[in-house]
């Protein structure tokens, strides 16, 4: 892995870091990962036959597994309790499929409405799930479930990558997109839809975020120079920093504790590479 460091997102505070650590693996998409409870941790991604793989951390990390299907964007995955997941892929048809687990897998089932980007999902509570996704128009689409799906709706907005999404408490959601014009840009809900605000830089992927506490966002994106740039709140907007790396991928968060964020990306072998933050960086 290497460092730049010069060339990532603009208004930077200069901090490179170089923990990563490879978990081998050959992957055609960027990961993306969740997490039910302290310390485990759920790992998916598209494999070279385009199924979707699947390998788990709960204390030490297992063999990747195939659960099917035929992948055209990269997964996005949620948990909202424990020993449960829900998967959501772009299929052949240019639909959202998903897969869920409560004990085992259910098998792949369409949600109807073409979409032009891998999806990102978030849960506020148990048995609710928001779906983003990008639509035809490049405007970001919205669909929630809460005992039956919704349908889908516009929330505007012009998206150049997938959707990341997040939520630190009930009937709270945050989304982020890079934009037209490649800076990072956020978009809230919390009782209503708050209106589109720019975050800046100059992202070379879609986002990725997480909370780890209420109020407290962390979100990632590769830079120009192909390493990992970190922006935080925690009522306010801190300034960039890089964490290093060396991606070709968009990266995926998630936290499972107050002082603790995994984030994931394709390394330039097409392995999965990991590093995360419990009260400093590391490996």
């Amino acid at each position: 892995m290497h460092d730049s460091g010069t060339t990532g997102p603009t208004n930077v505070q200069l901090i490179v870091h170089d923990n990563w650590e490879s978990l081998g693996g050959t992957i055609t998409s960027a990961p993306a990962v969740s997490s039910w409870s302290s310390g485990e941790l759920d790992l998916f991604a598209r494999g070279t036959d385009h199924a979707l793989w699947h390998r788990w951390y709960d204390g030490t990390w297992s063999d990747w597994e195939s659960l099917g299907g035929t992948l055209t964007s990269n997964p996005a995955a949620a948990s909202w309790g424990p020993r449960r997941i829900d998967v959501f892929v772009r299929g052949t048809d240019n639909q959202l499929w998903r897969n869920w687990y409560i004990r085992k897998w259910s098998g792949w089932q369409p949600l109807e409405g073409e979409v032009a980007s891998g999806p990102a999902v978030a849960s506020w509570s148990s048995g609710r799930l928001d779906v983003f996704a990008r639509g035809t128009d490049g405007a970001l689409l919205h669909n929630s479930y809460d005992g039956e799906w919704s349908g889908w709706m516009s929330r505007g907005g012009i998206l150049t990558s997938d959707p990341a999404a997040v939520s630190w408490g009930g009937r709270r959601i945050d989304v982020f997109v890079r934009g037209a014009d490649d800076a990072l840009w956020h978009i809230s809900y919390d009782g209503q839809w708050s209106g589109w605000e720019s975050l800046g830089g100059t992202l070379t992927s879609g986002p990725a975020v997480s909370s780890r506490a209420r109020g407290r966002l962390d979100v990632f994106a590769r830079g120009t120079d192909d390493t990992l740039w970190q922006r935080s709140y925690a009522g306010e907007w801190s300034d960039w920093a890089s964490r290093g790396g060396a991606l070709t991928s968009r990266p995926a968060a998630v936290s499972w504790g107050r002082r603790r964020i995994d984030v994931f990306a394709r390394g330039p072998e097409h392995t999965v590479r990991h590093t995360w933050y419990d009260n400093r960086w590391m490996p």
